[in-house]
């Protein structure tokens, strides 16, 4: 009997492999979602007549807040696609795990919606606390990245033939780095500015753009 149409020709000892089609299909539309919600929160201001560009300058947080956002989604689909482009295929637990990546994006508009309303509308102490929940949000985000990575490396069977496990153990350093540097953000924006702690949080989207392909392979080298 022929085998199933979706199935890799090297199936993983733990179970059913499958081909990674309808993963990034999937995925691809989660984003798609996530990055056009951002934008159902940027409202048209009240104003008086005459005083429209005043009631525009007043949202300039809001429209702030949605760039970095919609950058920082942008940059997580970048990253998903050169992630599941070191894989030949998926198993069960690796699609719960996918699973968990994305629901990391999926929370973003929330966190998103109350910096922007805590640095429109609120006093410093609310914007320690929104600059602290996108931190954590953030942080938290990286912890399935790790998990992922961490799959992979114990089972090489699923990575390109080109990808070797040493290169996927490296990669690991991407979440690890994001799991303390966006958590050290938000402990700065509470304890210190929220300014400082927002800066960090764009330094950190940054990081993850310029490594949006992967650490470079010669760090994998001994």
């Amino acid at each position: 009997m022929s085998a199933a149409r979706d199935e890799v020709e090297q199936p993983d000892p733990k179970g059913r492999v499958s081909a990674t089609d309808r993963m990034t299909a999937f995925s691809d539309g989660v984003f798609a979602i996530v990055i056009t919600l951002l934008v159902i929160e940027l409202r048209v201001p009240e104003y008086h007549e005459g005083e429209l560009l005043n009631g525009l300058l007043d949202e300039g947080a809001s429209y702030l807040a949605f760039v970095v956002s919609f950058v920082y989604i942008g940059v997580l689909w970048l990253n998903h696609h050169a992630l599941l482009r070191l894989i030949r295929g998926t198993t069960l637990t690796l699609s719960w795990i996918n699973l968990g990546v994305l629901f990391g994006a999926v929370i973003i508009p929330f966190p998103t919606a109350v910096l922007a309303s805590a640095f429109t509308h609120g006093d410093t102490d609310d914007q320690r606390a929104a600059v602290a929940l996108y931190a954590l949000a953030a942080a938290l985000m990286s912890a399935p990245w790790l998990v992922f990575f961490g799959y992979l490396h114990r089972h090489p069977a699923l990575l390109e033939r080109r990808v070797s496990p040493e290169y996927v153990r490296m990669q690991r350093l991407r979440p690890v780095t994001g799991l303390i540097l966006y958590g050290l953000s938000g402990l700065l924006g509470w304890f210190v500015s929220p300014l400082l702690g927002l800066i960090g949080v764009i330094v950190m989207i940054t990081y993850h753009a310029v490594t949006s392909e992967g650490l470079p392979r010669w760090l994998t080298r001994r």
